[in-house]
């Protein structure tokens, strides 16, 4: 049985109702990528302000006064921060960047979950979730949450952790693509490369305080590192809920036009069929000329 024009017709609005939505979600995932990629791009000026000064407060005082002061061990398991999302409609957002998490991180380590939707991802790879948190809703949410995770995994470095990692995923291109950083220990290698980075003036840089200001120094670096991490995610997120809109778009368009031949093909069925009444009842008109009631 076929459906009534009117049928059709209701299912067109709610499909019109539908896109409208659509595109409202579009508008505001654009606009998110913009403030979460801008954030990232104001912070790489301060995470290189950081990077220099803690190369030259490890040239002042040397990689012991770092060793000595970090005091971390072997003891303990791996663990990890993973971001991912609270909502919806992004895709394989979640999927990808917990797959990418168990590849990278095996099964023995313990995760700092940022993200409704990518714990039970997790868990599914036997992961250890030791605390969750919710992905800020803006920008100036990222902070707080930093400053939370920060008070979370420091006291535990050296004890019940021996490495702290950064999972989530990050813009590349039009799309984007997982990134795994350990953040803890600094190893050799990392001070080495920030010993050798040149002070921006002719003038020496001085320490007040001297070696007991580089804690300090690494918390920032840490922070800053975790922040990045954090709005990275972000713009990811909007950007694979971008693409998810677009496609719904695309397939509700293809909906509308559809429905719109279907309608227009019922609508000239119907035409056609009180067409044909009218001839038949032409036809029987002429052959047998005005029934009793035309006359009356």
């Amino acid at each position: 049985m076929s459906e009534s024009t009117l049928a059709i017709h209701r299912k067109i609005e709610d499909a019109r109702e539908l896109q409208s939505v659509v595109r409202a979600m579009k508008a505001v995932a654009a606009s998110s990528i913009g403030q979460f990629e801008q954030a990232t791009a104001a912070l790489l000026d301060y995470y290189r302000t950081v990077e220099i000064a803690l190369g030259a407060s490890l040239r002042l005082f040397g990689a012991d006064s770092y060793r000595q002061i970090a005091n971390y061990s072997n003891r303990g398991q791996r663990a990890a921060i993973v971001f991912g999302s609270d909502q919806g409609l992004v895709g394989q957002f979640n999927e990808v960047v917990a797959g990418f998490a168990h590849e990278s991180m095996g099964t023995d380590w313990l995760v700092w979950s940022v993200g409704e939707r990518v714990e039970p991802a997790l868990r599914e790879f036997g992961a250890q979730t030791v605390h969750f948190h919710s992905v800020p809703t803006s920008v100036e949410g990222i902070a707080p949450l930093v400053t939370k995770l920060l008070r979370e995994t420091e006291p535990l470095m050296g004890h019940s952790i021996s490495e702290l990692f950064l999972i989530g995923n990050r813009p590349m291109d039009a799309s984007y693509g997982p990134k795994i950083e350990r953040i803890l220990p600094l190893d050799a290698q990392w001070i080495k490369d920030r010993s050798e980075l040149r002070w921006p003036t002719a003038i020496p840089p001085e320490s007040i305080g001297g070696p007991g200001g580089l804690p300090y120094l690494i918390r920032e670096y840490l922070f800053v590192s975790i922040y990045r991490a954090c709005a990275e995610s972000m713009a990811s997120e909007n950007a694979s809920r971008l693409a998810a809109m677009h496609r719904a778009e695309k397939n509700i368009q293809d909906l509308m036009e559809d429905l719109t031949r279907r309608y227009h093909r019922q609508r000239q069925r119907k035409i056609d069929e009180e067409l044909f009444d009218v001839v038949a009842g032409f036809e029987q008109f002429r052959e047998h000329g005005p029934t009793d009631s035309s006359v009356k």
